[in-house]
């Protein structure tokens, strides 16, 4: 009997225990301040408007999301590698105008795949830039943003270009399938869970990791960081190109003023999903949660009547906040 009380106590020390224990895992997860803000957004504006979470509504925002979500997942995997790229939006916009132009006169299918070899290429030269010069990312790459964005606006004279191409790829991009839901969701999610799968379960994903956080270390064990960051440049510069297709194909009109500000977007979504700016710590799920709270706070603002610079408010202290959260996290997990 006396054994049987004693285990009986032990069981109930070691519940509370268990229980902390998960919790503190639960906390260190890199996706764990995105969750808790994804629902104090929905739940803050489903009471100021029950509207809010109607299907057509969360379809509406998902697909602003989903387009900035592919490009953040891209900026947050090579913010994982230690490096940004601003080009993004220069690169989403030369990508949805060359889309237009080649399946006018080709077909949409050759047009969608030549477009995200050009961003290939543009991505390439960002990374060689920043790996033979040393120049750090931030400056090469906001050099190659204007110098992306001026040749759009030179070719075009600054004005809009129409999609008269054929159907196939805007059906299977951007065609509503169920109410106001479109591919671009479920595209969407395919890129988030391939890019999650190859950062959190390959070999690759370590030496991405490593080449972000402790260089020297990747280097001795034989990484070749070099390589890795302009595979991620690349990377990253074909998912913007890919978002780019997809709003082109749902707006059907290009111009050099396309994606504008997107960039500070993406790099906001990747570091509230829980991405340091320091290189070396983040998460592509939690890239594309903090893109889909940016379109949710549009859409939020918009049904609550707010006005439209709100928006940039909001951003601006949720990012602040999840700078100084992603900081502590990491202080406590050290």
């Amino acid at each position: 009997m006396g054994s049987n009380k004693g285990d009986s106590k032990n069981n109930n020390k070691e519940q509370p225990e268990l229980k902390e224990k998960l919790l503190d895992k639960i906390k260190k997860q890199p996706e764990f301040g995105v969750v808790i803000v994804f629902i104090l957004i929905t739940t803050f504006f489903t009471i100021l408007n029950p509207a809010f979470i109607r299907l057509n509504n969360i379809a509406g925002f998902l697909t602003r999301g989903a387009e900035l979500g592919i490009m953040a997942v891209g900026i947050a995997f090579l913010m994982i590698a230690g490096e940004f790229d601003l080009s993004v939006s220069s690169v989403y916009a030369f990508s949805g105008f060359l889309f237009i132009v080649i399946a006018e006169q080709i077909h949409s299918i050759p047009a969608f795949f030549l477009a995200l070899v050009v961003a290939a290429f543009i991505g390439f030269i960002n990374g060689n830039i920043v790996i033979r010069t040393k120049i750090p990312s931030f400056i090469a790459t906001l050099g190659s943003m204007w110098a992306v964005r001026g040749l759009l606006l030179g070719i075009t004279g600054g004005t809009s270009v129409a999609y008269t191409g054929d159907e196939f790829m805007p059906n299977i991009l951007v065609r509503y399938f169920y109410r106001n839901f479109r591919p671009s969701h479920i595209w969407f999610i395919i890129i988030v869970i391939f890019m999650s799968v190859l950062l959190k379960q390959t070999r690759y994903g370590n030496w991405v990791f490593a080449t972000g956080g402790k260089i020297e270390v990747a280097r001795s064990l034989g990484v070749s960081v070099n390589k890795v960051k302009v595979i991620n440049f690349i990377l990253c510069a074909v998912l913007a190109g890919i978002a780019g297709i997809i709003a082109i194909t749902r707006f059907r009109v290009a111009s050099a003023a396309f994606g504008r500000m997107m960039e500070l977007e993406a790099i906001a979504s990747a570091v509230i999903g829980g991405t340091l700016m320091t290189g070396g710590y983040g998460t592509i799920i939690g890239a594309a949660l903090g893109a889909v709270i940016m379109s949710m706070l549009r859409s939020g603002l918009v049904m609550v009547g707010a006005p439209s610079y709100w928006y940039n408010a909001f951003v601006g202290v949720i990012l602040i906040v999840a700078a100084i959260v992603n900081l502590k996290l990491m202080k406590d997990i050290a």
